[in-house]
């Protein structure tokens, strides 16, 4: 017996499927929610005969709906009719009841169902009948393997997304996520392009051949430019729509879908992810779990790229800190050395295991000064020092200005000793002039004779002196003109020395050149004022007298001449700065033998003007030996 059912109530409210007083249109759409409902909907009346059997009923249980309205459904086995009762009664006194349970199909098979079972009541709340709705357990096996699958995924993608980020190198990164990509997506093949200017460069890829890295693509022709022109993060490509430049999807027989997501941090775009996919497919799972991994993908490339660029960085710092000549360190607030480069050490003399941890070992200025101080050594240093604001710490740069000390001493010497130099032959010039002007009836012919030799004498060392002055000033300029061509050494030093033993009672003269001195290469005129001068100073610095000794012979490719003394000597430290500007041999009284110091210096400079070389060296017994060496003329002939 069918129980009229009233016009309002549960069923009406929410599925339409008894008429009410409402507009047509609403009852429609409530047929329309049940019709379209994806899970077979039952309602029965309080007789349990069926008052709705919607479309997904029909298909889950095979009965067309119009069989089974107003009878009662053949659905639950004997076996259950007391678990299908009990749940209407506990459904009856209120509440909703979820089961897993068995029911019939129309073939008389069994199928696995859940049912979730809530009662029909009007507006007054008196009970109408029951409403079922019914799913198939396989539905909620699956739903719930895909909720799993998911969790497991997203689990394992931060477990991804940490090995990523402990990398620091770019290509580790790189390789890293495109392995990532083919494990969590699935898919057959993967790689990442990077976005350079208008280009893309496939720099790192997964299952695809080797040959494919560092390719590139017009970034606008390629997917990349597809997806960043959409706005969207993810993109999906498949059959015939697929447009991949020819960088990959050419190289993977089979390819069907493109999973394209790009790699942006801040707005920024690094690059992007391909998944392709040749034999499996790809879902809104892959697509969301793509779309993951791009952005974590994002923020690894641009922390890797930051950090390469800070390495870089450091490194070119480094390499500037450690290659300066300038000694530099750093210094934390409190004032401890923290850096100590090599040049420090060299300047200083103390290692950076000394100083780092305490105080530099020097004095210094205040921020934005200068300070010029000298070191225990004898070393002269000019300090400046500069406040890093944001961290506190103190940059110490300290350069060795102890040669520029030396020679500006040496040049105040200079202008000293010339002054003395010049002064004393033209107070002499002076005075026998003088003397010549008021006392010449006076003075005998002898008297006359003898001032104007002094003169003469005094005016040729003027010149010598004016000369010395002039070739010191050319050397310094390099502006010293020589002309190169094979001369007779031999010939030369012969005639240099033929006059040196009457020019002293306390020096003894010894001249030794073979008869085969073969002949050298340089110009003779400039090599005749190296003679003279080294000639000259063996005099000068042995004011004792003693033994000079000139000597020559050939050695290889070079005709070596010797000047030997028994004088002073120089000592060790001064053997290569005897040979600088304004700089004499260090005696105690440097007044003591006159001079300017140019004359070792203008040797040198000569001497090196035509390629050949010029040393000081100890005397065994005493004294200095200057070794003067010049090549071997090519052609023997040669001589002018």
């Amino acid at each position: 017996m069918r129980t009229k059912v009233p016009r309002s109530g549960w069923l009406t409210r929410h599925y339409g499927c008894v008429g009410d007083n409402r507009a047509a249109s609403d009852d429609g759409i409530g047929r329309a929610v049940i019709a379209g409902a994806p899970n077979a909907i039952v309602a029965l009346d309080r007789d349990q005969a069926v008052l709705t059997w919607n479309p997904a009923a029909e298909r889950l249980f095979g009965w067309p709906a119009g069989e089974l309205l107003g009878r009662r459904a053949p659905l639950v086995p004997e076996e259950l009719t007391a678990e299908h009762n009990a749940v209407l009664e506990r459904v009856r006194t209120g509440g909703q009841v979820s089961l897993r349970t068995k029911r019939f199909r129309r073939d008389g098979s069994l199928i696995d169902v859940r049912v979730d079972t809530s009662a029909l009541r009007s507006e007054a709340g008196v009970l109408l009948g029951y409403v079922s709705v019914y799913h198939l357990t396989q539905d909620d096996e699956t739903a719930h393997d895909r909720v799993a699958r998911r969790a497991q995924l997203v689990r394992r993608l931060t477990d991804v997304v940490a090995d990523i980020n402990a990398e620091r190198e770019l290509p580790a990164v790189l390789d890293r996520i495109a392995a990532s990509l083919a494990e969590l997506t699935g898919a057959d093949a993967g790689g990442f392009v990077l976005i350079e200017g208008d280009r893309v460069r496939l720099v790192a890829s997964h299952r695809l051949p080797d040959s494919l890295r560092d390719s590139t693509a017009d970034l606008r022709a390629s997917l990349v430019g597809k997806l960043l022109r959409t706005g969207r993060t993810v993109m999906l490509e498949t059959g015939d729509q697929a447009r991949l430049d020819e960088l990959i999807w050419s190289q993977l027989p089979g390819l069907h879908t493109i999973a394209l997501g790009v790699a942006a941090v801040g707005g920024r775009p690094y690059g992007a992810l391909y998944a392709l996919f040749a034999k499996r497919k790809a879902g809104h799972v892959e697509l969301e779990l793509l779309e993951l991994l791009a952005g974590h993908a994002g923020i690894a490339v641009a922390n890797a790229m930051a950090y390469q660029e800070a390495v870089r960085q450091r490194a070119h710092e480094r390499a500037v800190f450690d290659a300066s000549a300038d000694g530099i360190a750093v210094l934390d607030g409190a004032g401890r050395v923290i850096q100590w480069n090599p040049a420090a050490t060299e300047l200083t003399g103390f290692h950076a295991a000394e100083v780092i941890g305490g105080p530099p070992p020097f004095q210094l200025p205040e921020p934005g000064d200068k300070l010029t101080l000298q070191l225990p050594s004898g070393a002269w240093l000019d300090v400046l020092c500069a406040e890093i604001v944001e961290t506190g710490e103190i940059v110490v740069d300290f350069r060795d200005i102890t040669r520029a000390k030396e020679l500006e001493e040496a040049k105040d010497l200079f202008l000293a000793t010339t002054s003395h130099e010049l002064r004393t032959p033209i107070t002499v010039v002076r005075g026998f002039a003088g003397t010549l002007d008021s006392r010449w009836d006076n003075m005998t012919d002898a008297e006359r004779r003898a001032a104007v030799h002094t003169i003469a004498e005094r005016a040729r060392s003027l010149g010598q002196l004016m000369d010395h002055l002039l070739l010191g000033s050319r050397a310094g300029a390099g502006e010293l003109t020589l002309r190169i061509e094979g001369f007779d050494l031999g010939e030369l030093l012969r005639a240099a020395t033929l006059g040196l033993p009457v020019l002293s009672d306390l020096h003894r003269v010894e001249v030794s050149i073979p008869e085969d001195l073969p002949p050298v290469s340089g110009d003779a005129l400039a090599t005749d004022i190296m003679l003279g001068q080294l000639l000259e100073n063996a005099f000068k610095y042995s004011p004792d007298g003693g033994l000079i000794r000139v000597e020559a012979w050939a050695a290889g490719e070079r005709v070596v001449v010797v000047v030997d003394d028994e004088g002073v000597g120089i000592d060790p430290a001064s053997r290569e700065r005897v040979f600088e500007r304004f700089v004499q041999g260090d005696s105690g009284d440097r007044r003591r033998f006159g001079g300017v110091g140019l004359g070792l210096y203008i040797v040198r400079s000569l001497a090196q003007a035509q390629g050949a070389e010029v040393s000081a060296h100890p005397r065994p017994g005493g004294g200095t030996r200057m070794r003067l060496a010049l090549r071997i003329a090519d052609t023997p002939g040669a001589l002018t």
